[in-house]
């Protein structure tokens, strides 16, 4: 007799069906797992064997084998205990071929028959939907993280013996509801705000600009000037995330195993910050069966990089592709693996090695020469896709004993949203484009045309300042947004002004 259930597998932050069958054989007794398995997924023979023992439940006792479809598809991770365990017994124990057609299920086994959690139960949810499965079986401390998803039934179980007289309708498990808009709204708020900053007025002003407009940003002062408490706050004035946007953005942490019961979904904007000596993959992503790595984990937030000439250099190159086209793709010889990255890139760095370089009150210790190489590290080209450069100041101490609190964050935030609109109005059916930093060249010549003002300005600091070609570009865009902020219909000189005075540090910095 042949058994057939059914689960999931990770590809990337998306799940792909798996069957799986079993079938019972004479001989021998022994158990052979075959499609493509990893070591986690052979080595569930022991837990299941001794979960179904402990459960009370008898096996073949000959040669049995576990087929997982289909084949040439890499299976990993213990999620496929819970489906290998029924289908190992759902003929002795008489659950329904009905039953078993209409069920997904996914869940690491104890060797006691209790349920575990797994990574990835969303996506798992979202493909179970896909194929039509009327119910998705899962361990019961993870449930919360799949009921997110409406129009199938979320049923979390304790134990194996819970499951197999579930499906045998001698027990009654409650489906969990649908828990996205709650969820959503029980965390979608953040307990920091901008009203914390004091001073650096130039700073905030560029972050708004960079936010409304969707442009990466690097800020240059020496340290305890707050470019790292700036940073922190950036997610707290851009447009609150929709209900789509947290479930998309909940699932790539869930396939990174970053959830858990009391942090269940995503609600506000991701801030990630990686240590400088992350590898390639690490920011990437990768591995033997890739996974996302921090650049897809702050999709629809920002990846914050301190202290931005301590990264290795060649782990800085790999980002340009993906900071224009907003994913990774990873190619291996099994396949080719695409992760979504649109995240707004913000990064930090002191002036110099010791950070002091042009204080007006602390010596700079550093060497002409150490002041070249440290500035050095930072491609041109790497650069030249940052849209905006600020230098953060020291505060004075006037500024920071000011006890009437900065603007606040749903202020801003309230400004940007206005810009937003305008854009996604301007915007309407153009595809991957939703905000004036991802304009493509088609799109910069129909709106962002110059009078001969704007024109005349933007010509003389090409010419004075050795502007690139996509440095051009940035400032346009820049521009443009400066202009939306203002409610303008047409680019402005003040804003040409202000878009060109945010690359000042390609000439100043690295020439």
């Amino acid at each position: 007799m042949i058994a057939r259930t059914y689960s999931a597998t990770l590809v990337g932050v998306d799940a792909l069906e798996v069957e799986i069958e079993s079938h019972d054989g004479g001989g021998t007794p022994k158990m052979f797992i075959v499609g493509l398995p990893d070591t986690s997924v052979k080595e569930s023979r022991e837990r299941v064997t001794a979960a179904i023992s402990f459960s009370g439940f008898a096996m073949n006792d000959g040669t049995t084998t576990v087929n997982l479809a289909p084949a040439d598809l890499k299976k990993e991770g213990p999620g496929f205990d819970l489906p290998i365990a029924i289908s190992l017994i759902a003929h002795r124990v008489k659950i329904p071929i009905p039953a078993l057609a209409e069920t997904a299920m996914i869940g690491e086994l104890a060797l006691n028959g209790e349920l575990r959690p797994v990574r990835g139960l969303l996506a798992v949810a979202l493909e179970a939907r896909r194929k039509g499965r009327k119910r998705l079986i899962v361990p019961r401390r993870a449930a919360a993280e799949a009921s997110v998803v409406g129009g199938i039934e979320i049923i979390g179980a304790q134990t194996l013996r819970e499951v197999v007289d579930f499906l045998k309708g001698d027990l009654d498990l409650l489906a969990e509801p649908c828990r996205a808009a709650e969820f959503f709204a029980a965390s979608a708020h953040y307990d920091i705000d901008f009203a914390d900053v004091k001073g650096q007025s130039q700073a905030r002003r560029a972050i708004e600009v960079a936010v409304a407009g969707g442009h990466n940003l690097l800020m240059v002062g020496p340290p305890g000037t707050g470019k790292s408490m700036i940073a922190k706050r950036i997610p707290t004035i851009m447009p609150k995330m929709s209900e789509a946007e947290a479930i998309e953005t909940t699932k790539i942490h869930s396939a990174s195993g970053l959830l858990s019961e009391s942090c269940a979904f995503v609600a506000t904007r991701p801030f990630r910050s990686p240590h400088h000596t992350i590898s390639d993959a690490g920011l990437l992503g990768g591995g033997s069966n890739p996974g996302p790595g921090e650049i897809s984990l702050a999709h629809h937030g920002v990846l914050f990089l301190d202290e931005l000439p301590e990264f290795r250099r060649s782990t800085l190159e790999v980002m340009r592709q993906p900071l224009e086209d907003g994913r990774v793709t990873i190619s291996r010889a099994a396949g080719t693996v695409t992760f979504p990255a649109a995240a707004l890139l913000v990064a930090a760095m002191n002036p110099c090695q010791c950070g002091f370089y042009g204080d007006s009150k602390r010596a700079c210790r550093c060497s002409s020469a150490m002041i070249q190489r440290y500035r050095q590290r930072i491609s041109g080209p790497l650069l030249d896709r940052i849209d905006l450069h600020v230098e953060v100041p020291l505060v004075d101490y006037k500024a920071l004993a000011e006890a009437e609190p900065g603007e606040s964050s749903d202020t801003i935030r309230s400004r940007v949203e206005a810009a937003r609109q305008v854009q996604a109005e301007r915007f309407t059916g153009q595809k991957n484009v939703h905000t004036n930093s991802a304009m493509t060249p088609r799109l910069i010549k129909k709106h962002c045309a110059l009078d001969a003002e704007c024109a005349g300005l933007l010509e003389h600091a090409m010419t004075e300042m050795n502007f690139s070609a996509r440095a051009h570009d940035r400032i346009l865009k820049v521009a443009r947004t400066l202009s939306d902020l203002k409610g303008l219909e047409r680019i402005d000189p003040n804003s040409i002004l202000e878009a060109i005075g945010y690359r000042t540090l390609d000439r100043n910095l690295w020439t």
